[in-house]
């Protein structure tokens, strides 16, 4: 019955952490992680891992180095996930809570980096924080593409960023696109990003 409940749990959400197991099965973190190892179960940074190689297109817009947090699903100019643990660089030193610039930006470069173009930018934004994001907490970016307007170079990209269950940040971005195929008959040349 737990071993059902477990996997249940980790198919619907395949970020919960051990720890939120422990509260929503009631039982202790050792019997989490045994019940994982007889289930065949990876633990969470494991089974990121496996989505990441696994799951997601190629990023267009920008080098992945300039992604904020780590890409775990990518279907270009439809959704992406992406999961960015705060860290004691990301945060005030005082108060250990997250510096908004960095729960924006994971929302935002997720939201150009849904978009299927070599060029894309942000044109404006309207966003939310919903609550202070804590030292270690691991926030999941969540970005559906929800319009595009080829004709005018610009998509709306939604973006839905949670701790656990509890959403923390919601931002509408208006990302300007190139019209892909024509600018190339142009004449305009795209930079090689290998």
């Amino acid at each position: 019955m737990r071993h059902r409940q477990l996997m249940e749990l980790i198919e619907q959400n395949p970020f919960v952490t051990d720890r939120e197991l422990t509260r929503e099965l009631k039982v202790s973190i050792q019997t989490i992680r045994l019940d994982r190892m007889e289930l065949g179960i990876p633990e969470l940074r494991e089974r990121m891992k496996q989505m990441a190689e696994h799951s997601h297109d190629q990023v267009r817009s920008l080098p992945l180095n300039e992604v904020v947090g780590e890409i775990v699903d990518l279907q270009l100019d439809k959704s992406g996930i992406s999961i960015f643990e705060i860290r004691e660089e990301h945060v005030f030193s005082r108060t250990h809570i997250a510096r908004g610039h960095y729960v924006f930006g994971q929302a935002n470069s997720l939201a150009v980096a849904v978009i299927n173009d070599e060029i894309a930018l942000t044109a404006s934004s309207d966003i939310r924080f919903l609550r202070s994001v804590h030292l270690r907490e691991k926030c999941i970016a969540k970005a559906y593409v929800r319009t595009m307007a080829s004709q005018k170079g610009k998509a709306k990209v939604e973006v839905f960023t949670y701790v656990g269950e509890e959403m923390v940040f919601q931002g509408n971005f208006l990302i300007y696109r190139s019209t892909g195929e024509e600018n190339n008959e142009g004449g305009i040349q795209h930079e090689d990003r290998h």
